[in-house]
């Protein structure tokens, strides 16, 4: 056995070396990055279509062109061949000009892209000139040949897309139905097709002209001109004590921002027991008088009070009721259409509710449509929800009128579809019937039970605006025949957005080899492809197939005789989705093997074949690149075997910043708020892990060790906008290298060791390099486990709630299980799957109660001499000082000798540097540092331990540029 051989060195010296294995200007993209991701105008591949985890146009850019050009390329042609940078002379490099832009933003007295002075380059394609000197260093950088670009897992299209606007070979799959119609339309419709805006629109409006009218008797006007166009609607069960109706509505509130109107919902009770509704437009202090418009009758639980007689029917009947049928539709706020523009909000009327018992009435007594979307819905990771309120089949996440609206705009279009395949040409006929589908598909996601209401600022949201089918209480019907979130305008943004994405293309563009199939069988011949771009499915953080249904069901209808390759099916295909599914183990989960580790396990197996099938073809030498967005061990432990697995040599990573920190609707995601470039590549000689000899661990633990720290500290003195999770992220890449270069591992005794082994070394090593960075306190080493573990999560995290399994891989760092210290602490708790950590407040019993009256599951008693854990002492001094005041508490902290506890000091000071300014504990441990228990503590900090950032302060990233 070989003490520490470097595998693949000379396979690397073989290679001709790319771009990407070198230097490479990530600052300026990863403020591109950011610069694209507002939210006012973003790409326009953005519009087109519903879908999820597209990456940024630049670092899409960078991966294509660092893949393909050669290493020598200088880092200012590179980004001015990305559209980054002013078009003129500077006096300096481009880098230098974009960093100094970011850091002077705040000083600009114009908007953002003047003080850039150039746009975002997702507006910009090359130029013929700049595509034809690109050209021409690629064909003397592989041997005569335009590389091939090939995206195996394309989803939503923008590396094959970047592709084509730079004149490249290129080839796009993906295994879903939507993504590829998506993928269809912009590398295919797009180049081959072109503009077709007003044809479209025609169509549009003949289509709108034939389901309109049958649309709008389910919306009756009041008065003429006044036509609603959202009806906001929740559910009535009934009591159980006195048979008054109980609306599940969570507070009254229909509009509450101050830059406009405020719309107020005030109920009142029939005596029938039924509730009548009057809407209140800006009310007064007067209307309000005795009101609560915050509290409604359904609580944060779910439990749901009757408005009569205050009894409180629990969440898990009020689900077991609707989950029954027991319930009734009801509107309860009407948004209305005015004459001169704009949108009044009044009361619901008697033929308002006679209009959805008429959709009602009109379902039963078609047969289309009383047996449409008849499909059921199967279980699932994110179906489970819907199926416990009873919503089993697809049909059933649609009210009456929501239903009979789709229905009417779906019977149009199928009457209209003969007639357009007549008068186009093949090619252009589908693009037609697409684009106009993707309107249908918009009209779905704003119009279904799982539509919710915008309190704020008034409006419908969309259905997957939190990528998941969660139960909505509140819901919108949209009269989709009018207004803002109508058929017709829904396709006009498509179509804007459609035109604009042919615009980019080259006049040339020929268009992509699109195939729809699984990644792990793909259509090509081996050695075929010179270059593989590819942001592959994220282990457990999106289940793409299972949110894509309900538009798939939807698109089945209308386009299945067009496409019947892609709707063969009754819905997408989940078997050979490459993501980490526990849902779909259920049935075969045992004791022995969990559903977790079976989804684990068949994701590992998935990848490696897709890799595998990259290494197939893709030709000796050749390139392949993985954008890899993920915060979970598993997942990286998951994507380095199937690499190792697959043949590819490890040449090169970076990290890069892609997405805007804390983005929404992805605080408590597993993906992190960087990208990781890694790249193998294809050796000209077959190579086997097998004939390997194999490395010991007790060497491979000090590389990694070694490589972790070094990229952590080059990360903090690049200053990237990278937070302190995302380095340990980012350090992940090295690390990989390191054990895949020395891969097969096997430690003292010869048993194989994974690559999450040397990932959890890592994850301490930069723990580590981040308390030298950030945390200056003298006697934390001297702290017990559990408090360096809670001090370390909130250094780390910069947040309250996090993953479970980023909590529990730093706790093992430290020696602590967080599962045994869980009950007896009462240091976190589960939320949502996450850690929660607990401030003060859930952890000290209250000192001005008696004892015999206190919670025994509240741990730390402040009437104890001694403590524990450091973080008692703390927190049981915050209590005090809280409750009884400072000189309570100087008594207090003097009965105990805090004056001369180092461990005490450690954890305050600690405290004052990770937590949040508007964190409770954070102003009690100011309180504490400073007046007359800072002189009995004997404290002596540093001034900007106290420096407050604002109200809304979360602890800074590692630079703000």
């Amino acid at each position: 056995m070989t003490e520490n051989p470097i595998h693949d060195a000379d396979e690397r010296s073989s290679l001709k070396p790319l771009a990407i294995e070198g230097n490479l200007p990530l600052k300026a993209v990863g403020i591109e990055n950011l610069r694209e991701a507002n939210p006012q105008y973003l790409p326009p591949h953005r519009y087109l279509h519903p879908w999820f985890a597209r990456r940024p146009t630049p670092v899409s850019r960078l991966a294509i062109l660092a893949s393909i050009l050669p290493q020598d390329t200088d880092s200012d042609k590179l980004l001015r061949w990305m559209q980054i940078g002013p078009n003129r002379e500077i006096d300096e490099s481009l880098s230098e000009f974009v960093e100094r832009k970011k850091a002077t933003e705040d000083e600009r007295s114009g908007n953002l892209e003047s003080h850039y002075g150039y746009p975002r380059p997702f507006t910009l394609s090359p130029t013929d000139r700049e595509r034809s000197d690109m050209h021409d260093v690629l064909l003397e950088n592989w041997d005569g040949s335009l590389p091939s670009v090939l995206d195996p897992t394309a989803g939503g299209g923008v590396i094959p897309y970047e592709s084509l606007r730079y004149g490249l070979p290129t080839h796009a799959n993906e295994l879903n139905p939507i993504p590829s119609l998506i993928l269809k339309v912009m590398l295919e419709y797009a180049p081959e097709v072109g503009d077709i805006q007003q044809t479209v629109r025609k169509w549009g409006e003949k289509i709108n002209e034939r389901a309109a009218p049958n649309v709008q008797k389910y919306f009756p006007s009041q008065r003429e001109r006044r036509t609603p166009d959202n009806y906001v609607c929740t559910y009535h069960i009934q009591c159980n004590s006195c048979g008054t109706e109980i609306p599940l509505i969570p507070k009254w509130w229909i509009r509450t921002r101050s830059d406009g109107i405020r719309v107020v919902v005030r109920p009142e009770i029939k005596p029938d027991g039924g509730i009548d509704y009057t809407v209140i437009v800006d009310p007064s202090d007067h209307d309000l008088e005795g009101f609560s418009p915050g509290d409604g009758p359904v609580s944060r639980g779910g439990d749901a009070e009757c408005l009569n007689c205050g009894v409180v029917t629990e969440d898990d009947e009020v689900r077991a009721r609707l989950k029954k049928g027991e319930f009734e539709y009801r509107p309860y706020c009407v948004r209305y259409l005015k004459s001169e523009g704009g949108h009044g909000f009044r009361s619901p009327t008697e033929a308002d509710v006679e209009a959805m018992e008429s959709a009602e009435k009109q379902i039963s007594s078609d047969f289309k449509l009383s047996t449409l979307l008849q499909t059921p819905i199967p279980k699932g990771n994110k179906t489970t929800e819907p199926l416990n309120y009873g919503i089993t089949e697809w049909r059933d996440l649609f009210s009456p009128r929501q239903l009979v609206s789709h229905y009417e705009y779906l019977s149009a279009f199928i009457e209209c579809k003969a007639e357009i395949l007549q008068k186009h040409d093949e090619q252009t006929g589908k693009a037609v019937l697409t684009l106009l589908s993707f309107a249908a598909s918009q009209t779905i996601n704003y119009n279904c039970r799982l539509s919710s209401w915008h309190h704020g600022k008034g409006y419908p949201n969309p259905l997957l605006k939190g990528k998941n089918y969660a139960f909505k209480r509140v819901f919108v019907e949209n009269n989709i025949s009018i207004g803002g979130v109508d058929f017709l305008s829904h396709l006009d943004k498509i179509l804007d957005s459609y035109k604009e994405v042919a615009s980019y293309l080259p006049e040339d563009a020929k268009p992509a080899d699109v195939n729809s199939t699984d990644a792990a069988n793909l259509p090509y011949d081996d050695n075929e492809i010179q270059a593989i771009v590819n942001d592959p499915p994220y282990y457990s953080s999106i289940m793409y197939a299972e949110l894509s249904d309900i538009f798939y069901v939807w698109l089945r209808e209308y386009l299945n005789d067009i496409f019947p390759d892609l709707f063969s099916s009754d819905l997408t295909d989940k078997s050979e989705e490459a993501v980490a599914n526990p849902d779909r183990f259920d049935s075969v989960a045992s004791e022995s093997s969990s559903k977790r580790a079976l989804a684990d396990d068949f994701y590992e197996n998935k990848m490696s074949q897709i890799f595998s099938e990259m290494y197939r073809v893709l030709e000796p030498g050749g390139v392949m690149t993985v954008m890899f967005t993920h915060k979970e061990t598993d997942a990286w432990d998951t994507l380095t075997m199937s690499l190792i697995n697959s043949g590819f040599t490890i040449t090169s990573t970076h990290p890069i910043t892609s997405e805007m920190p804390q983005r929404a609707g992805m605080q408590k995601s597993a993906s992190a708020d960087s990208t990781l470039l890694l790249t193998g590549r294809k050796p000209h000689e077959e190579r086997s892990a097998e004939g390997r000899t194999p490395t010991l661990w007790t060497d491979v633990k000090t590389d990694t060790r070694t490589a972790a720290k070094e990229a952590a500290r080059d990360l903090i003195d690049s200053g990237m906008s990278l937070t302190k999770t995302d380095v340990i992220i980012s350090a992940f890449g090295p690390t990989l290298r390191v054990f895949a270069d020395a891969y097969p591992v096997v430690d003292d005794e010869d048993n194989k060791v994974k690559p999450r082994r040397a990932l959890e070394e890592a994850r301490e090593a930069v723990t580590q390099v981040l308390v030298d960075e950030y945390l200056d306190v003298e006697g934390i080493d001297d702290l017990d486990d559990v408090t360096e573990w809670y001090l370390l999560s909130w250094l780390v995290h910069e947040s309250q709630t996090f993953s479970y399994d980023e909590g529990h891989q730093l706790g093992l760092g430290i020696g602590v299980d967080i599962d045994n210290i869980k009950r007896s602490t009462k240091t976190w708790r589960k939320s949502r799957g996450d850690i929660s950590l607990r401030g003060h407040s859930g952890r000290v019993q209250n000192i001005n109660e008696k004892p015999e009256n206190r919670s025994s599951r509240v741990p730390v008693n402040p009437d104890d001499l001694s403590f524990g854990l450091a973080l008692d002492k703390v927190h049981a001094a915050m209590h005090v000082y809280d409750v009884q005041g400072e000189s309570a508490c100087c008594d207090w902290l003097r009965e105990r000798n805090f004056d001369s506890d180092s461990t005490f000091k450690a954890t305050l000071k600690s405290l004052l540097q990770v937590l949040p300014h508007d964190h409770e504990d954070w102003e009690l441990a100011r309180d504490l540092a400073v007046g007359r228990t800072k002189d009995v503590l004997d404290l002596d900090f540093s001034p900007n331990v106290f420096v407050d950032d604002g109200d809304d302060r979360k602890q800074s990233d590692l630079s703000s540029f």
